[in-house]
């Protein structure tokens, strides 16, 4: 690599050299230090080349690198950072990831109301990204939901998670309908249907309504039986995952003997996919 990057005319051209890299590395999920190493190369370099929407890009996913390694501060450093350059430009896409960034990384360590309001931030933030990707969005409704089970369940004597309960019941609705407009707006299945399916069961169920519950979890496995090929195509391994763990804990709740056949068929198709 090293080579490659010295033989280039300009900081361009280094540039792509880093950043082909660092996607090879990361397809092959392999070689995560080698990944900061180049992303942080990156920072460096987009900075000097004054590009600075793709500097807080690369500051933001330095951020989530640290995170996974479990490295809380050197990860806030690179999403302030990172929201510090959004704020400085008006780069609402800054704003969007890095207060999500920073919104986990307090829900991590028990700030519940801090890491809330950050993604309460994030969300707002987010339908203004530059590059008008509704991903945004439904990215941060799913970590804004996740944050208000955490909040609602820490201390349920406490205001601020009688709040938070509020708040899920309308947040989710919400999730739901922005996931179903995209899977309209492209043309196939939106992951975040499934997902958003699944956290209105999850809350119906907390709230001690498991009919309503289980007509959520009927449209997600309707959903997936209907849509197979896009389930199955799924880009990334995450996203069906999550699905496979959905339909294995809810086969045994299917009225019928040949339907749950059919889901459990789905499901081990989909595990042999991502090498469950």
């Amino acid at each position: 690599m090293e080579e490659l990057v010295e033989a280039q005319t300009d900081d361009k051209g280094r540039d792509a050299v880093l950043s082909s890299f660092m996607r090879a590395h990361m397809m092959l999920n392999e070689g995560e230090e080698r990944v900061l190493q180049i992303e942080s190369r990156r920072v460096d370099l987009l900075g000097k080349m004054e590009r600075f929407r793709d500097q807080g890009r690369a500051l933001c996913h330095l951020g989530h690198c640290h995170t996974t390694q479990g490295r809380e501060d050197e990860a806030a450093r690179c999403f302030q950072r990172g929201r510090d350059l959004g704020a400085a430009h008006g780069f609402f896409s800054l704003e969007c990831k890095a207060c999500e960034g920073l919104g986990i990384l307090a829900m991590k360590e028990g700030r519940h109301q801090e890491g809330v309001d950050l993604l309460r931030n994030a969300l707002a933030a987010a339908p203004l990204n530059e590059y008008d990707d509704t991903s945004y969005e439904l990215t941060i409704f799913r970590s804004l939901v996740n944050a208000l089970f955490t909040a609602a369940s820490a201390s349920p004597s406490s205001p601020f998670s009688a709040n938070a309960r509020d708040e899920v019941e309308e947040v989710i609705p919400r999730y739901r309908k922005a996931a179903e407009a995209e899977s309209k707006r492209s043309g196939k299945l939106c992951s975040a249907e499934l997902d958003s399916l699944q956290a209105s069961a999850h809350l119906h169920k907390a709230h001690g309504h498991p009919e309503k519950a289980a007509q959520d979890l009927h449209a997600l496995l309707t959903l997936a039986r209907e849509n197979k090929a896009a389930v199955l195509e799924m880009p990334r391994r995450g996203q069906r995952k999550r699905l496979a763990a959905h339909l294995a804990l809810q086969k045994l709740d299917m009225e019928s003997g040949e339907e749950r056949e059919e889901y459990e068929a789905l499901m081990v198709e989909m595990a042999d996919r991502v090498g469950l």
